[in-house]
């Protein structure tokens, strides 16, 4: 295996931790690319990685990318991940959890984490009982805190708003076709918010049996997982893995506008000049996607309410403009102008 020193991906990260509990079977990363505005906060992945190397990958890709979110959404936190490896079965145990929870204790709050993909509230609370350094945990009425998923859902919906107007002039999505890629948390919730608004919505999940589900539920049109990304719409919106966004996947999309809650969207950087040079508006994705952290962020901090949480996220389209502005006036893609605003906040402009 490569030394994680000499991945692409290694962007002078502060630290990565490798944990093995070998009774509970327990084998993890936390990944701290960033302490410099706070400690370093971001999600649990649980996943099975084909080896070793794309799990190490992907922590070192995540984190730096929750500094980034985390600089540009205002919080006084740094950025942080976690992934769990899954055997192919996908076995998770209290044992291996109680395990993950002290290895993050263990860290004396450097990293802070919330729940991510194949992580649930329930987990979460699991891990409270091993540690405090810990967040997304069931709120109390009217608090912040909770499943993040939902404030990330309404944060993207604000900025595919954004994005329509920016790139349609249009001030509203009424007959607006949005074709939505994952409909889990974040891209069922976009797609009821989308649809509410009066959108065309199409819809991709690898569990056709889901996309079916809401389809239902809100009049849309579902497609095969293999063609959502070809469907001839307004706006692509990827809401489930990253790395989605490559040279050819780039020349089959018919859209205006990609804008979505996945994290890591762009395979290389080289990418986001590939969605310039074919007139494709593109929304950062730790820009648009910031809603659950902020949720998260200013539940463990104790910055406020919900209501307190909404303004924050209400003030996501600002961000995005901002990042478009300097994109117009430099000639850089918005992903190259959304990177240099927040290494800038971080200190490493």
């Amino acid at each position: 295996m490569t030394s994680p020193w000499d991945l692409p991906d290694f962007d002078d990260h502060e630290a990565l931790h490798l944990v093995r509990d070998a009774p509970s079977g327990l084998m993890a990363i936390i990944a701290i690319h960033s302490t410099h505005l706070g400690p370093a906060a971001g999600g649990t992945r649980f996943w099975h990685y084909a080896e070793h190397e794309a799990a190490i990958t992907d922590a070192l890709r995540l984190s730096r990318g929750m500094s980034y979110k985390n600089a540009m959404a205002g919080l006084a936190m740094g950025g942080g991940k976690a992934v769990i490896l899954s055997d192919s079965m996908g076995s998770k145990t209290p044992e291996m959890i109680a395990a993950f929870a002290k290895a993050v204790d263990s860290l004396g709050g450097r990293y802070v984490t919330a729940q991510d993909v194949g992580m649930s509230a329930g987990d979460m609370v699991a891990i409270s009982k091993g540690t405090r350094f810990v967040s997304g945990l069931p709120p109390k009425q009217g608090e912040a805190g909770g499943d993040p998923g939902p404030t990330t859902a309404m944060g993207v919906f604000l900025g595919v708003k954004a994005a329509v107007r920016r790139a349609l002039g249009r001030d509203d999505l009424s007959g607006v076709h949005i074709a939505i890629q994952g409909v889990g948390s974040v891209g069922g919730g976009l797609a009821r918010h989308a649809a509410a608004a009066g959108a065309r919505i199409t819809l991709a999940d690898k569990n056709g049996e889901h996309a079916n589900a809401l389809a239902a539920q809100i009049g849309a049109q579902v497609v095969s997982a293999d063609a959502i990304m070809a469907v001839e719409a307004d706006v692509f919106s990827p809401c489930a893995l990253g790395a989605i966004l490559t040279e050819p996947s780039i020349a089959d999309l018919r859209v205006a506008v990609v804008a979505g809650g996945a994290n890591n969207q762009l395979a290389t950087p080289a990418d986001g000049d590939r969605l310039q040079a074919r007139g494709i508006l593109y929304a950062p994705d730790y820009v648009i996607n910031a809603g659950g952290i902020i949720n998260v962020a200013l539940e463990y901090l104790g910055g406020g309410d919900r209501a307190a949480v909404d303004a924050k996220v209400a003030q996501i389209p600002d961000r995005l403009v901002a990042v478009w502005d300097g994109s117009e006036a430099t000639g850089e893609n918005p992903a190259r102008v959304a990177d240099a605003m927040a290494q800038k906040l971080i200190g490493r402009s």
